[in-house]
């Protein structure tokens, strides 16, 4: 999720929807994205859905969907925004490396940034353009795996990881290749998407794609392979703050 300017704490959900289901520019670009990795009858997982316009965008598609949102407060939003259908699934939990319980570190005037992870918060201290974030809140939340998941409800045809660093960890809780993966990756945590690349890698034959920021565009003609999109990635400027990293089964 990109990281969104600190509001008042009162409105802070109010420009989550603002940016998300309010820009018709962006949805469409969005859209025309996950055409390309989500097709009517398949189904997806949103981990870490904040709000749901991912979500929302895989149901415009056809598909069905599986969301994952820990923070109570938004997982209240999300369960008005999303219709309710048995295309829908929606789970009050957060995902990991297994399954139990974790410490979730709470914003609350910049609710997209939620975090299990301590070393992004560390990461994020003082950094350019992180400066005046405050994890000010924590609860303790539960975690499923992806592999409990697909026990389930069936394996995806395509996963969004959007975990505020800890996705290389929502990656180890999966044992199987599946057609398509997106995670966030940050400037501030690059190691933690060589991880997912890695962790992916060793599931199967993966070729990979980038979008920066709210472009929701992939950045190359041509798909690149593991060695390419790990140089790809250590190039981006420390400015562009945020992506995700798309890979396809090969």
């Amino acid at each position: 999720m990109a990281r969104l300017k600190a509001p008042r704490r009162s409105s802070a959900l109010s420009r989550s929807f603002d940016v998300y289901y309010r820009d018709t520019a962006r949805t469409a670009r969005m859209d025309a994205l996950n055409r390309q990795f989500v097709q009517r009858g398949d189904l997806a997982f949103d981990i870490g859905a904040h709000v749901g316009d991912r979500a929302a965008s895989f149901l415009r598609l056809g598909a069905r969907v599986v969301a994952l949102e820990p923070q109570p407060r938004v997982f209240r939003a999300l369960r008005l925004l999303l219709p309710r259908t048995p295309d829908v699934t929606l789970l009050p939990s957060a995902a990991g490396n297994a399954e139990g319980d974790i410490t979730l570190h709470l914003n609350s005037r910049n609710p997209t940034v939620a975090t299990v992870a301590q070393e992004f918060i560390e990461a994020a201290d003082g950094a350019e353009g992180w400066r005046g974030e405050v994890w000010d809140q924590s609860m303790i939340v539960p975690v499923t795996t992806l592999d409990t998941l697909i026990k389930h409800h069936g394996r995806p045809d395509f996963i969004k990881i959007d975990v505020e660093g800890h996705e290389a960890d929502v990656l180890m809780g999966l044992n199987v290749a599946v057609r398509a993966v997106s995670f966030e990756f940050t400037t501030i945590q690059r190691a933690c998407a060589m991880a997912c690349i890695d962790r992916l890698c060793v599931l199967g034959d993966y070729q990979f794609n980038l979008s920066l920021d709210e472009e929701h565009k992939l950045r190359h003609s041509r798909w690149l392979n593991p060695s390419e999109i790990r140089a790809d990635l250590a190039a981006v400027p420390d400015k562009a703050n945020s992506g995700d990293v798309y890979a396809r089964l090969v």
